[in-house]
């Protein structure tokens, strides 16, 4: 930052404090990561400085041929990664990865069938405050209220009454296997299409450690910068045969110059991704995630639906008389990082909630293992069941920055 100490210090200090506070906290945000120095240094170089709107070979511009090279790495890697026939990288975001899906093949009025959003589901999958929700006709599912797990036969039930264009599947807040071939069936039976939203489980998906939604349903739709571990931005995956019209609602359907600073950066991601080490990574973020769950379970704490077959999982704290809220603010002030979330049949507001999200991709990220899980379980316990304990909130907060101390995010 030496150019930027110099030129407007104020930001300097800024990006210096946020430096500091990933580097001496644990981030467990689910949707959260920790890109890798090459990511970084794609994100930050002079990609960004181009025009390049359309696409590889048919661009508005002229001198894109490097911007051509960088794109075709991207889309190429990122089929290889997932074993799609097709790909489209240019998306700012998963929400407007959703949105090209749905421009592409839905008419405004048509009925979109997906998860609720209280029930672990996407703002972009429905909600009445999304566009989705104000364009569509919407029909959302629930999980099963005393499994707290998608029931199958409930959903095909629902779409055979609903009758839906897009059938959508994939959560924000879902913390078990979802069965992509099944959604797909369902879709089927009721003539619609289906498409998966694997922002959250992206890692996992391509590295086998859940399975892939690619060559299973119609669309693929992700973000890169959750268990990717890419620069914050989306992607499409589908069969070829779709391509044609999703590249032409990406472009010139709702967006218009591509950022090639972070499509560059998703090339180095989608590269990173392919390498034996990231399949590792996948397993361990896994494999942390059902120890930390235990841990937290061993505590008295109450998961939805008992665990996480995945990286994420749901407290639920209505035993413990506190909020969302109140747990998250707490755990800040221990510099423990996540984010409050509603529940399965949530009675508090989205912006109080009954439960946490927690999530160890970050966390994994920095080298840590099931020990340190154990660890963090225990002082997330501490913490959640008396938010008011100054004292206790200071002892733990010592103890994590002294653990945060021997997992450098950026190790030399």
């Amino acid at each position: 930052m030496s150019y930027l100490s110099k030129t407007d210090p104020e930001i300097a200090d800024i990006i210096e404090k946020e430096r500091l506070r990933q580097t001496n906290g644990l981030e467990l945000i689910a949707s959260e990561n920790l890109v890798s120095h090459a990511v970084l240094e794609a994100m930050g170089s002079i990609m960004t400085n181009k025009y390049a709107e359309g696409y590889p070979g048919k661009r508005y511009y002229g001198g894109c041929e490097f911007h051509d090279e960088a794109e075709n790495l991207a889309r190429d890697r990122l089929k290889k990664l997932f074993g799609a026939e097709y790909a489209n990288v240019q998306p700012h975001s998963g929400t407007q990865a959703n949105m090209a899906v749905y421009f592409a093949f839905m008419n405004l009025g048509d009925t979109l069938m997906s998860m609720k959003l209280t029930q672990g589901g996407h703002l972009s999958h429905g909600s009445p405050v999304s566009f989705t929700g104000k364009f569509y006709k919407v029909a959302q599912y629930s999980l099963d209220p005393k499994t707290e797990m998608l029931d199958y036969g409930t959903i095909e039930e629902m779409a055979r009454k609903e009758k839906p264009k897009m059938l959508v599947c994939g959560a924000s807040a879902y913390p078990r296997t979802i069965d992509f071939k099944a959604f797909q069936e369902i879709a089927d039976s009721v003539g619609a299409y289906c498409m998966a939203d694997i922002a959250h489980i992206a890692g996992l998906c391509a590295t086998g450690v859940h399975p892939n939604s690619v060559g299973v349903v119609n669309f693929t739709t992700t973000t890169t910068h959750k268990t990717l571990r890419g620069p914050r931005g989306g992607a499409i995956m589908a069969n070829a045969e779709y391509g044609p019209a999703i590249d032409k609602a990406v472009f010139p359907g709702m967006q218009g110059g591509p950022l090639m600073h972070t499509i560059t950066a998703k090339a180095v991601c989608f590269e990173e991704a392919l390498r034996p080490s990231f399949t590792e990574y996948n397993k361990q973020i896994v494999k942390n995630a059902k120890v930390l769950a235990e841990t937290l379970m061993a505590n008295g704490l109450r998961l939805v639906s008992g665990g996480t077959d995945n990286h994420l999982m749901l407290l639920d704290l209505t035993a413990q008389g506190i909020t969302g809220l109140e747990a998250e603010t707490a755990l800040g002030k221990a510099a423990i990082t996540v984010n409050k979330n509603t529940i399965p049949n949530e009675t508090k507001s989205p912006f109080i909630t009954s439960g946490l999200r927690v999530g160890t991709p970050a966390v994994t990220s920095r080298g840590m293992k099931e020990s340190e899980m154990r660890m963090i379980g225990n002082w997330i316990a501490t913490v959640v069941k008396d938010v008011k304990n100054e004292a206790a909130i200071r002892d733990v907060r010592a103890k994590v920055e002294a653990m945060a101390g021997k997992f450098p995010i950026y190790p030399e």
